[in-house]
This record gives C-alpha cells, sequence and structure tokens, in this order.
C-alpha cells in the first residue's frame, strides 16, 4: 500500500495500524507533529481527514502516551478537542521527536532520598541523583528525549517503545511491574529503587520473560544538569559503563551486551521463558572510586528485601477502614517524600509541573515547606507511623536553629536556607510550560500561618506520646513570642500569592493556632510559658477575626479583611478549633465555597482567578482546582453531619488518581488531566486524613476541636 493511502487507513482505523503505517503518516509533507500545546493552524474538523478536505491540513499533537490525538477546533480558533487517532511517538522529518506523556501516566519509585518517574511505555524521564533536589540526569520530562531519558521494553523493528499492556505495585511496596504482550511472548519488567543504608543510589530494572521468547531493547541517554550536560561515556575494563561531567559519575551494570550510538547507550538480548536480566544504574562522585559490582544473584536478593521492606513498613499502618488500599498507597508515597537521613520531608519530586498546561505557573516543589511537613507529620502520626514524626520534629530543631524568631515557610532537604529560585531555558517545559524554575523564591516571603501549623505538629507529636524535648519548648517559646509581635501585619498567606500583602484570614486564624496550641502544650505538662498573658493573646486574635474577616451580610468569612473574594483554606475553620463544626458562620462558610469555589464536576479552586470575583496573585493565567481542598470539604461534610455526601465527594476524588493510586496537585477540569507537581505530598495527606474523617469525625484534630470556641 502506498504511503500516503496507509496513512490515511491508520487514521481512519488504528486499531489495524502497522508500524510501516505510523512511520509513512510522518513522512506525509502535510503532517505536522507539533513540539507544543496547542495549534492555530487550520485544521479540519472532520474525525478521520487526512488533509484531503479543501483548505484543511491535518494536525497532529503528537504525544509519548498511548494514543495520538485529531484536532478540532473551538471559537476563537484554540484547539480544544481531539479525536483519538494512533498509538505512540513518532519522529518528523525535522527531528522533533519527544514530548513527554499526561502527568497521570507516570510511576513513581524511589529509595527515600530520590526519586524517579516511570512512564508507561517503560521510560524513565525524571530522576534526580543523589538527591530529589539535585541536578536531574533524566529531564526529558520537562524537554525532550535529548535532556535525558532511559528506555526499557520489547524491541520492535520500528524504533517505537509500545506501552505496557499492565502494570502495578507489587503489593504494599515501591516495586513496580509492567508487562508487555508480544507476538513471541510476555515481557515483565521491574523497577525499583532499594533503600541505601549508607550505599550509593541505585535504580535497578529487571526484565524477565514470564511466556514464550521476547526481545527486550534498552535505550539510555544520560544528561546531566537537567538534560544540559552530555557525559563523556566509556567501557571499562572490567565491561562496566561510565558516564563522567564534573562532580557526578553513572555506572551502568548489565549482563547484556551494550554499545554506544549518537551518544546514546543500547542494549539488546533476547529472553526464552523464565530468563531473567538486570539493568543497575548507580551514581557515585567522580572523585571516587566506583560503586560495588552487584551480580545477578545480589540484584535478585536486593529486589527481595526492598518488597520486605515496603511490606514491613506498610503494616504498621493503624488504619483498617474500607479505604486501605487508597490510605496505604498515599502513606507510601508520602513515606518516599521523606528523607530518612536529615527527617526532611518534601512537598513533592517534581518541578515544574504546570498548573496550567502552557501556562507560567511551574514552580519548585523539591523542598522542605513548613506547612507540607508539618502536616505530613500529623497525618504520619494519626496513621501509626512515629519514627518517621520524631525524625520531622529534629529536623525542625535543627533547620531553625540559630535564627528561630525569622522562620522561613521552606528550607532544603538538609535544613538549606538558601534555595534561590532561576530558570533553566534550555528546558522547552512540560507542554510547552516555561519557565522551568529550580529553588523557589517563596521562600523569603512572610506567612504567618506556618507559625500555626508548626507549633499544632509539636502539639500533636506531644499528645501521641513523643518524649519532650526542651530544644522544642525554647523554640516554642520564640515562635509565639514572634506570632505577639506580627500577627496583626498582612503577609502572603497559604498559597504565596505573588501580588500585595493582605491580612489573610486563614493566616491570622493560624496565629491563633499557634497560641492555642501552645497554651494546650502548657497545660498538658509539655512546656512552659507565659501562659495567662497568651490566653489574652489568643482571645484577642479571635475577635479580631470574627469582627473583620466575616461578612454578615453573605453568611461566610472571607478570603482577607476588607475582600469579597472566598479562599478553600477557610474550610479548615472548624478542623483546627477556631469555631465549631456546626457554628452557622461554620456553614455559611461551606456552603459559600461550595456555591462560589467550585468546578463542574464539583472539585474546588484555591480561591478565584478568573471572572470577576477574581482575586490579584500576582501571577498571568489560571489554575486547576486544587485537589487538597475538595479533601478538605470531605473532612468538613463530615463534620456537620453530611456524610453521604462527603463519601460521594470523597470517593470521586479517588477516581481521579491514576491506576496506581498517585495524584498530583491539581486536576484540570477542562482537560480532564492532573496537572501540577507529582506526586504532591498535600494531595495525598487529603486522601488519608479524609478516610480518616469518614471513620470518626470528630478525630480530625482532637485536640483542637475539644476547646473550639464559640
Amino acid at each position: 500500500m502506498p504511503a500516503y493511502a496507509e496513512a490515511q487507513a491508520v487514521l481512519k482505523a488504528p486499531e489495524t495500524f502497522s508500524s510501516v503505517g505510523k512511520v509513512a503518516l510522518t513522512q506525509l509533507a502535510n503532517v505536522e507533529i507539533l513540539f507544543g500545546r496547542y495549534s492555530p493552524r487550520t485544521a479540519s474538523s472532520t474525525p478521520g481527514c487526512t488533509g484531503c478536505c479543501p483548505g484543511s491540513r491535518p494536525v497532529v499533537w503528537r504525544r509519548r502516551t498511548d494514543r495520538y490525538l485529531w484536532p478540532s477546533r473551538r471559537a476563537g480558533g484554540r484547539i480544544r478537542n481531539y479525536y483519538t487517532v494512533v498509538a505512540r511517538r513518532w519522529v518528523t522529518p525535522e527531528g522533533r521527536t519527544f514530548m513527554a506523556g499526561h502527568i497521570e501516566d507516570y510511576a513513581l519509585i524511589g529509595d527515600l532520598e530520590t526519586a524517579a518517574l516511570v512512564g508507561r511505555d517503560g521510560t524513565i524521564d525524571w530522576l534526580c541523583l543523589p538527591r530529589l533536589d539535585s541536578q536531574a540526569v533524566f529531564a526529558a520530562l520537562l524537554g525532550a528525549e535529548n535532556n535525558g531519558s532511559w528506555s526499557i521494553g520489547p524491541a520492535e523493528s520500528s524504533g517505537l517503545s509500545p506501552t505496557a499492556d499492565r502494570r502495578t505495585y507489587r503489593g504494599e511496596s515501591l516495586l513496580l511491574e509492567s508487562e508487555w504482550d508480544t507476538p513471541t511472548g510476555t515481557l515483565r519488567v521491574t523497577d525499583f529503587m532499594p533503600p541505601r543504608e549508607g550505599g550509593a543510589p541505585r535504580v535497578i530494572r529487571v526484565v524477565e520473560a514470564v511466556r514464550g521468547t521476547v526481545t527486550v531493547a534498552s535505550t539510555l541517554r544520560l544528561r546531566f544538569n537537567y538534560g544540559k550536560v552530555v557525559p563523556w561515556v566509556h567501557r571499562t575494563d572490567d565491561g562496566r559503563v561510565r558516564a563522567v561531567a564534573g562532580p557526578h559519575a553513572v555506572w551502568l551494570d548489565t549482563e547484556a551486551e551494550t554499545h554506544s550510538e549518537k551518544l546514546t547507550t543500547h542494549s539488546r538480548v533476547t529472553l526464552a521463558e523464565g530468563e531473567r536480566v538486570a539493568f543497575t544504574l548507580s551514581w557515585q562522585p567522580s572523585y571516587v572510586g566506583p560503586p560495588g559490582f552487584l551480580d545477578t544473584d545480589q540484584v535478585f536478593q536486593i529486589q527481595e528485601d526492598t518488597e520486605k521492606f515496603w511490606a514491613d513498613w506498610a503494616s504498621h499502618c493503624t488504619y483498617n477502614g474500607p479505604y486501605r488500599d487508597a490510605v496505604i498507597r498515599s502513606l507510601i508515597t508520602l513515606k518516599a517524600l521523606t528523607n530518612p537521613l536529615t527527617g526532611g520531608i518534601v512537598a513533592a519530586a517534581t518541578t515544574s509541573l504546570p498548573e496550567e498546561l502552557g501556562g507560567v505557573r511551574n514552580w519548585d516543589y523539591r523542598y522542605v515547606w513548613l506547612r507540607d511537613a508539618a502536616i505530613t507529620m500529623s497525618c504520619l502520626l494519626r496513621a501509626g507511623y512515629r519514627d518517621e514524626a520524631r525524625a520531622w520534629r529534629d529536623w525542625l530543631l535543627r533547620a531553625v536553629a540559630g535564627d528561630p524568631e525569622n522562620l522561613q515557610i521552606m528550607y532544603g532537604i538538609a535544613g538549606e536556607r538558601e534555595i534561590p529560585e532561576t530558570t533553566l531555558p534550555w528546558l522547552v517545559g512540560y507542554e510547552n510550560s516555561t519557565p522551568v524554575r529550580i529553588g523557589n523564591d517563596a521562600a523569603n516571603q512572610r506567612q504567618l500561618d506556618v507559625y500555626g501549623e508548626v507549633i499544632e505538629a509539636l502539639l500533636l507529636a506531644a499528645h501521641l506520646g513523643l518524649e519532650r524535648d526542651e530544644t522544642s519548648n525554647t523554640l516554642l517559646f520564640k515562635l509565639v513570642q514572634f506570632v505577639e509581635a506580627h500577627w496583626h501585619e498582612p503577609d502572603k498567606g497559604i498559597w504565596e500569592v505573588r501580588g500585595p500583602d493582605r491580612h489573610f484570614v486563614h493566616s491570622k486564624v493560624m496565629a491563633w493556632v499557634a497560641v492555642d496550641c501552645a497554651i494546650k502544650l502548657i497545660e498538658g505538662g509539655h512546656a512552659d510559658g507565659p501562659v495567662d498573658h497568651w490566653r489574652i493573646l489568643r482571645d484577642t486574635i479571635h475577635q479580631d477575626v470574627c469582627e473583620n474577616g466575616y461578612d454578615p451580610d453573605r453568611n461566610t468569612f472571607t478570603q482577607s479583611y476588607g475582600s469579597q473574594e472566598l479562599d478553600a483554606a477557610l474550610l479548615l475553620i472548624p478542623q483546627i478549633g477556631f469555631l465549631p463544626a456546626d457554628d452557622e458562620r461554620v456553614i455559611g462558610t461551606i456552603e459559600a465555597i461550595q456555591r462560589e469555589l467550585s468546578t463542574p464536576d464539583g472539585f474546588l479552586h484555591r480561591y478565584p482567578t478568573e471572572g470577576d470575583s477574581a482575586g490579584n496573585d500576582g501571577l498571568d493565567g489560571h489554575e486547576g482546582a486544587f485537589l487538597v481542598c475538595a479533601f478538605w470539604l470531605v473532612d468538613d461534610l463530615a463534620m456537620i453531619n453530611r456524610a453521604d455526601e462527603a463519601r460521594n465527594l470523597f470517593e470521586r476524588l479517588l477516581a481521579l488518581r491514576n491506576d496506581l493510586g498517585l495524584l498530583a496537585e491539581e486536576w484540570d477540569p477542562h482537560q480532564q488531566r492532573q496537572v501540577g507537581n507529582y506526586p504532591q505530598a498535600y494531595s495525598h495527606i487529603g486522601i488519608v486524613d479524609a478516610a480518616l474523617s469518614l471513620e470518626n469525625p470528630s478525630q480530625r484534630h482532637p485536640l483542637a476541636l475539644r476547646s473550639a470556641k464559640r
């Protein structure tokens, strides 16, 4: 069949396509594979048209997932709707060869100190070494294949990598299993990163023929410094592949034959049923000797040990309710974001995955936000994990040592204070979402709410049995002193607006929480301080919020003093005990937020970013539904005895997870896709907390709830 005719057939009947047809389609002069977001070029609105209609030009927006999309036009000329065409990645004659998959197409593997994202086709598109906040050696997620990636899967004559037919985590672990059915057999790839325990960071990929005979291809493109630097690669005398650039060295060990071509390391091996071979990628400083070599038997033993490690850790979860699978997967994800050496808990494993596709709201989340980490610690404590909570408390005391009054909102994983924000212009960004940022200037913002989050976490830790620490008492006193001096000042708020400072209601409420929890620590014998003076301060803040942050005409609290805008963070008012859940002002606020901040599918925006009610957050563009806000709504609905509504919303939120149970920061209600950094601690905290709330609404924050003020 001529190339053009077969390409037409592929478009009309994608289930019958062949490799020849796929390649033929890319060779057509009038087919453009976009390296970007949307195209305003003329495109036929007729599904299946291949450019034969007068005035039409077929436009294929290439994705690295399991489908190609045929665009149709919408008012204003922007392409928004798509018709599924064919599968996998294609290459234009000009050589533009890559676009990352949907965010939810990725799986997470990690060793507690760093993590990798593995696509449905078996390609690792994101990996930073040796820590989560280190430079990426695979950055294709934010750029192109040539910015670093590592694919393993069944070899195909076309060179195209098919998506796996099945994938799952092995039991309650972070070991990923992906399977491909081929005409000659079934291939399984098991990807994992063993906990280091003082050793080198390693990515281990075990390939196995579980049925018939399969030929496996590995394509390794190492690119250091976030895809900018091509390392010097050579083979050592003992057959190991070593890649070096500056202070970094990465080693590839495998029993499969390897060869290099076009700055890429290739392997190809044929396996009979039951045969296995391992690929191990290790990082080591270039100025020290090589990491220890792992033979096949050692790799398989490490695989068993890693699975046992995760199973043992998961077994300590005290939740046994109807959503245990979702809770366990979220807890494992939170554990993967918790550094065992420092105790730091990062907000997400990635940087610059956009809140709006093609937009500028792209931030680096590979740092320890005090707010997120404190809430994560509380979440882990409530689920039965005290070691992680103790480690984070110790991290906190080290991070703020020497300057506790000037608390930063975020720190590096080891407590670093300097995390300057810069951009990486050589990366085109996820789906052309630029700039790509590393570092985060929000570290220099004043956000008064973090003081309340930190002291509340210390209170919960004391309540659940963590031993008293005199350093904690000193920190407590300094923090409350700061709150007393500054609670009445404007700040950037929980959402880190880059617009003008305001008197955010949530910040004032959390200042009240800081003082309230400090009083409870003293009353419980866990700390010392001027309790009578602080009681007066607590009442003063409470009165100020109720007088200036509440709109009696609308029966709702507002985002900031004197404003008309709402804020989903106000849903936390009953959860931290500022007011009881049955207070008419609380119920009015919940209903107003449902009414004014809901998306068409019932999830929530953080605050309005478009329309007449939009506020000024200092940024262009819009964003998706912020998932943790909807989980807060679940908590509130359960607390006000609307349990059926709460459960329904919770289960719809669970349905947004990918097939492995992972969530990003936000949900795009128009594209019906996950957006934002991934996987996001806040979203998974929301799953755990909401599941616990549905089981027992009074246990959201047990100490605070008992003293809720009228």
